[in-house]
């Protein structure tokens, strides 16, 4: 009868350990949708073949991103870069001491499974009267030695220690997609801030030509000048022409040295120690083939969607967490040890000393403080919930918007191609008609305007298709999945513990 109640006891307590209050954790699911953009929108191929100097692009859906997705640009100095970035970056150390501190904290919360054990010893000389004992003395000293072992176990009977240590888990997972965020926005800035100063170059080069051209076109208008076929006034614009042209350039040179200085940040160096290679559209190759990731896998793939995920799974636990501390708190502690007068005898058995006690607190009354407490979690996963959804939102939009932002920029960089074209053949027509008089200088004027405009607009145009093709990279989370270099430094949180 004994060795029945006791085994139900123990069954029942097991029942206990094994629930956990409040709501379990489900990650969402993933939006129903069809694509990014509206049926037809986006084509599956942008651009003809080397269609102004730059390939055709092609959309390939479902094809993973490799984890160094920056290689595609085949750019051998590009990857130099982004290595010592990554090797060299305050935040990204900042973020791995983070994902550190974040798991050491759960690994300290999982302790809490287990009995808290300590021991004591100590010594204490004491005088106390002979009538204390019924002595005839007038006072006795005496010594007493003691050495202790105490248990102490918190039985988690509505599993508030284990929701307490799954919002540690769910936290050390969002460090765990911070530091993937932050390599994601670095390999990105990088790779945007080298093809900003590729454009950068390449307008200073433009610019430097079309100079070099008006200043052709200045001389030819003094010797006209001499010749009596043109007035001072003439020669006066030509000069301001140019001026206004070289004027450009010191504002280029002050854009290309902040730039480097930008490049120089994230990579962990100085603006005065910074080296990296100079940067041109020459040097970079547009990538052909774009992987394009199904709808339902953009959310496991961005890092701030998971970031949020596990926010959500953080505030979730809290529930449980705060749910619990409304229950019985069980207790579980016991002593052993020895008290004598010496020290040889505090491990006999005469001496032996122990207890074993079990308490249950249950809170009655706090003023409220503990419904109120499982209020504002429950507010705080609402609120969560609606963070993660947004953050849902946000992550379409940004995969849409690239895409749409590559289908202009195809149909921007041919108009403006073409415009060049146009321009240069319009200016070059107009400096021989004035050069043989048949055209007047007010013509020559503009055609040089126009083609400068054209020049230029042409460069960022080719720039922008580079850019917008590395943003579709990052919005699309930018294969972190397909990266090893600090699964180490990690720990799988979302697993129950043990």
């Amino acid at each position: 009868m004994i060795r029945a109640t006791y085994l139900g006891c123990t069954a029942a307590l097991a029942c206990l350990a094994a629930c956990a209050v409040g709501p379990n954790f489900k990650a969402p699911e993933a939006p129903h949708t069809s694509g990014f953009a509206p049926p037809g929108a986006i084509p599956s191929e942008l651009g003809a073949e080397q269609s102004r100097g730059l390939p055709a692009q092609h959309f390939v859906d479902g094809l993973d991103i490799p984890g160094q997705w920056w290689t595609l640009f085949k750019s051998e100095p590009l990857n130099v870069l982004i290595e010592r970035a990554m090797a060299n970056s305050p935040t990204l150390e900042a973020a791995a001491a983070a994902l550190r501190q974040a798991n050491e904290t759960l690994a300290a919360g999982r302790g809490s499974y287990y009995p808290s054990v300590s021991g004591q010893a100590g010594v204490q000389r004491q005088k106390v009267p002979g009538a204390t004992f019924g002595a005839a003395v007038p006072s006795i000293i005496y010594t007493l030695n003691n050495a202790t072992l105490n248990v102490s176990y918190t039985l988690d009977a509505f599993g508030g220690i284990r929701r307490q240590v799954e919002s540690l888990g769910a936290q050390a997972e969002y460090e765990r997609f911070a530091l993937e965020a932050a390599y994601l926005s670095l390999t990105a800035n990088l790779v945007t801030a080298a093809i900003t100063e590729a454009s950068l170059r390449a307008q200073m080069a433009a610019t430097q030509d079309i100079a070099d051209s008006q200043r052709k076109q200045l001389e030819i208008t003094q010797r006209r000048l001499t010749a009596g076929g043109a007035s001072r006034a003439d020669v006066l614009q030509q000069q301001a022409v140019l001026q206004s042209t070289l004027a450009a350039l010191p504002l280029l040179r002050t854009q290309l040295a902040q730039q480097r200085n930008l490049l120089a940040a994230y990579s962990g160096a100085l603006p005065a120690d910074y080296d990296g290679a100079e940067f041109t559209l020459e040097s970079l190759t547009l990538p052909g083939e774009i992987p394009l990731s199904l709808p339902s896998k953009l959310v496991e793939q961005r890092p701030d969607v998971r970031e949020f995920s596990a926010l959500l799974h953080q505030a979730t636990a809290q529930i449980g967490v705060a749910t619990a501390n409304m229950l019985p708190q069980i207790t579980l502690s016991g002593s052993y040890g020895g008290e004598a007068t010496s020290f040889s005898n505090v491990f006999s058995p005469a001496s032996v000393v122990w207890s074993l006690a079990a308490s249950a607190t249950q809170p009655i009354f706090k003023g409220g403080q503990l419904l109120h407490q499982r209020r504002a979690a429950v507010a705080a996963a609402e609120e969560a919930a609606a963070n993660y959804r947004g953050t849902v939102i946000t992550a379409f939009q940004n995969v849409s918007d690239t895409l749409h932002a590559l289908k202009g920029d195809v149909d921007a960089l041919e108009a403006q191609s073409l415009a060049e074209q146009t321009a240069a053949e319009s200016l070059k027509l107009v400096q021989v008609q004035y050069k043989s008089g048949a055209s007047n200088y007010l013509q020559v004027l503009s055609a040089e305007q126009t083609y400068q405009t054209a020049a230029v607009a042409l460069v960022k145009a080719k720039a922008q298709r580079y850019a917008d093709t590395a943003a579709l990279f990052q919005a699309l989370g930018g294969g972190w999945w397909n990266r090893s270099d600090v699964a180490a430094n990690t720990l799988d949180s979302r697993k129950e513990p043990l």
